[in-house]
This record gives C-alpha cells, sequence and structure tokens, in this order.
C-alpha cells in the first residue's frame, strides 16, 4: 500500500538537468527533495563544459550576477585533421562579445556548486552521499525511492530520474533497457593549467572572451568520434571521444587516453598546450544516439531528464542546454499537475512529453535522427575523407609552377582512385540527408 507522500517529488542527481528540475519546482513553492551520490554537487565533475546562456536564463534570468563563470565565447572555430593538417573554418562575431553573452566556458565541479546553492535557498532540501538503490512502486505507479541508508524509504507524489547515462533505476524498474554501446561515446578530458596572458596570446582573446575549437577526422583513429579544446580564464579544457561500440568491437583500437595525448600532440594543437600542466583528468560517457536512442522519459509517478534520457545533439555539440530545459519542462509539467489538482499518472505527465516535441530539443533530435547511422555506417568520413580534403587544399596552396587547372584534374582523379564517383555521390547525399 501507498504510504503518505513526504514530499511532492522527488529528484536524483544534482547535474545540470537535476538542479534545473529541482530549482523549478522549489521555487514554485513545492516540497522537494533532491538525493545526490556525490560528496557534493559537482564532486564527480571534474571537467570542463560550455553553458547556454538561454537554457539558464529561463530558470535563472540573473544568473550572470555570481555565477562562476569562466569565458565568454566568442570564436568557434570547426576542423578536419588528418595527422598532421587540418583543414577549417572559424566563425568569430564581436556580437558576441556584447552582454548578454550567448554562452560560456565553465569548470563544472564550480558551476554546479553554485547552481546546487541556489536550489536549496530557493527551499529543495539536498541529502549528499546517498544512493537510491530502487524505485518503489505499488502496483504500477511510482510512489518514492529506496535508499542506501537506514530507514531510506522515502515517499513523494512524483519522482524525476536525472541520474545520468543508462539510468540504473529506469532499467531496475522495467521502464528501458540496457543502453547500446553504439549509442555512448566515451569521452576522456583533461584540465590544463596555463598564466591567463598565455592564453591570451595564443588564442588572441581578451581577458574575459574564449575560442572553442571542435575536430573530427583521422585523429580518432579510424573510430566515430571527434577532439575538442576550450579556453576557460586560466586553464584550458582539452578532450577527445569516441563511440564504446567501436572500442568494444576493436579491442586492439588505440585506448582513449592514448588518443587524447595523440590529438595533444598534433602539429596545430601541440604550440597551443604547450606547457600547460595536467591539474585534473577524467573519463565518462555521453549519450550520443540521439532522436531514435531517446526512451520513453514519463509514466505512472516518473519522468526522466537530462543525460539519462540521451538528450545530447551530438552534431552542435550541446548537452548542458537539453539537460537543463529538459529538467525546466519536467518540472513545469509537475507544476501545473499540482495546480490542476491531477494526480501523477501517466496520462497527467503525458505533458511534458508534449512540451518537450514541441522545444528545440526534440526538434533538433529529430532533425539529426539519421546522422548516428550514417557515421557509423560509414568510417571513411574518418579515415580517407580527412586525408583526400587536406591532400586537396594542400595541392591547390602550394604554388609549385603547375597551373591550377591541372591540380583540380589530379585533385579530381585522387578522389576517384580512393572512392568511386558514384561512391562519393552516394556518401555526399548520405551526408546532406542527415544533416538536412
Amino acid at each position: 500500500m501507498k504510504k503518505p507522500s513526504q514530499f511532492d517529488a522527488i529528484v536524483v542527481g544534482a547535474g545540470a538537468s537535476g538542479n534545473a528540475c529541482a530549482y523549478t519546482l522549489a521555487k514554485a513553492g513545492l516540497k522537494v527533495l533532491q538525493i545526490e551520490r556525490g560528496e557534493y554537487p559537482g564532486s564527480k565533475n571534474v571537467q570542463g563544459a560550455i553553458l547556454y546562456s538561454d537554457a539558464l536564463e529561463k530558470i535563472i534570468p540573473d544568473f550572470r550576477d555570481d555565477a562562476p563563470l569562466e569565458r565568454h565565447i566568442i570564436e568557434q572555430r570547426i576542423w578536419v585533421m588528418d595527422d598532421s593538417s587540418f583543414v577549417g573554418t572559424h566563425y568569430r562575431s564581436e556580437e558576441y562579445n556584447k552582454p548578454p553573452y550567448n554562452r560560456y566556458t565553465i569548470i563544472r565541479a564550480q558551476f554546479d556548486k553554485w547552481f546546487s546553492s541556489k536550489v536549496r535557498e530557493a527551499g529543495a532540501l539536498l541529502i549528499c552521499e546517498t544512493t537510491v538503490n530502487n524505485l518503489i512502486l505499488d502496483g504500477n505507479q511510482v510512489v518514492g525511492v529506496s535508499c542506501d541508508r537506514e530507514h531510506g524509504d522515502v515517499f513523494a507524489d512524483v519522482v524525476i530520474l536525472a541520474d545520468g547515462v543508462n539510468s540504473t533505476l529506469a532499467r531496475k524498474a522495467g521502464f528501458h533497457g540496457e543502453i547500446k554501446a553504439s549509442n555512448v561515446a566515451l569521452a576522456v578530458k583533461e584540465i590544463l593549467f596555463m598564466p591567463e596572458e598565455t592564453i591570451r596570446q595564443r588564442f588572441n582573446v581578451g581577458e574575459e572572451n574564449g575560442v572553442v575549437i571542435e575536430t573530427m577526422g583521422t585523429i580518432t583513429d579510424g573510430m566515430m568520434g571527434t577532439g575538442f579544446l576550450y579556453t576557460n580564464k586560466e586553464s584550458l579544457t582539452i578532450g577527445i571521444g569516441c563511440m564504446l561500440g567501436d572500442f568494444k568491437a576493436n579491442p586492439n583500437k588505440t585506448s582513449p587516453y592514448t588518443l587524447l595525448e595523440k590529438f595533444k600532440q598534433h602539429p596545430s594543437i601541440a604550440p597551443l598546450v604547450a606547457g600547460g600542466e595536467m591539474k585534473e583528468y577524467c573519463a565518462h560517457l555521453i549519450p550520443e544516439g540521439g532522436f531514435h536512442a531517446v526512451p520513453k522519459v514519463y509514466g505512472n509517478g516518473w519522468m526522466i531528464v537530462g543525460d539519462s534520457g540521451g538528450f545530447v545533439n551530438a552534431v552542435h555539440r550541446e548537452g548542458s542546454n537539453l539537460a537543463m530545459t529538459t529538467g525546466r519542462l519536467a518540472a513545469e509539467a509537475v507544476i501545473a499537475a499540482k495546480a490542476a489538482g491531477k494526480p501523477m499518472t501517466e496520462a497527467t505527465l503525458k505533458s511534458y512529453k508534449v512540451a518537450l516535441d514541441d522545444s528545440f530539443v526534440m526538434k533538433d533530435l529529430h532533425k539529426y535522427r539519421d546522422m548516428p547511422e550514417v557515421f557509423h555506417k560509414n568510417n571513411q568520413f574518418f579515415t580517407s575523407y580527412p586525408n583526400l580534403l587536406s591532400g586537396a587544399a594542400r595541392k591547390m596552396f602550394t604554388v609549385d609552377g603547375v597551373d591550377k587547372k591541372t591540380k583540380e584534374r589530379e585533385i579530381f582523379s585522387s578522389f576517384r582512385q580512393s572512392r568511386s564517383l558514384t561512391g562519393l555521390m552516394g556518401d555526399a547525399y548520405k551526408l546532406w540527408r542527415a544533416f538536412r
């Protein structure tokens, strides 16, 4: 039998999605319990990351007043790399150098602590160093959680799962199956400390603005993946990630850490990170299965938000904004149901999915729904094509007395030898379909 609810809502997890959800609920006057297994919010997140302003503004409009922000981003670089060079594009805008700034680099450990303080100021009760072992069900209705503490059963009208990739609680309850290795990336990151003046000179930035570099190509040893470099105030965040399924399918492939070292030693990256002192290192999983990998995210007395639901836009490397938005939308569904006096049933909480579908979150995931499969099945995008692209650029930019028409014919011939014209056009069509 269901016991009387002790809380209006329980939020499991104190990352970006869990904090967004708990804050929104508590700010509306609901009685909220937030449970975090780490020593404190952010204790498991040593890495740097990107914060997207719009998502947080909708939750805490004045967050810029005291949030621990590193640099606002004014320049985006996208590089396709072979082993010794890159072909890329940059976008830098003075508009991004005017407040309110569009996005920032952050150190997650510091930011999560700050966000959690706002959650507690709003009235939520936070309990750390506590693991939720199971959901408590009354029939098919979730009515609470069972924790690893004495008298650890806690009851609430609704439980929101923000417990990270491959939510253990959702799987135990049978809400979805084991996440496929082909839908998860394993990323490794380092924080490299260096003087602020060095960062300013190397990246051509001021005291507060910064640069993001995102890369793909042969740096991932033929596996689907990306590399990245972010500028913080007095440090750089550098990392690389590949699909977990590729590592499992190719156990003899280069290890994640070796890939990161190779990336750091690339001729285009090495001068930027030279002299940096490694202070932090971590590895973590990122859900990158996209639209088709999103599980059911609501039911009788429960909802799933953030990484637990696979809400990551891999194409644009967006995660924190999807996490915070899904957390907020889940909270708003609960608030509306409470205001209307409705029970937290599947029929009631369907409003969360309706809001999701109407938001940029699902619209963007749907737009790129075919991208994971295209890249999974066509590793030439991470092998031969970067080499061909770089070789073509090198040939055209080398002044050696050969006329450009002849160079164009040679480039075309090299593409044909590498892959048939039909194959090239087919790959171009696949890519167009995936990005359209």
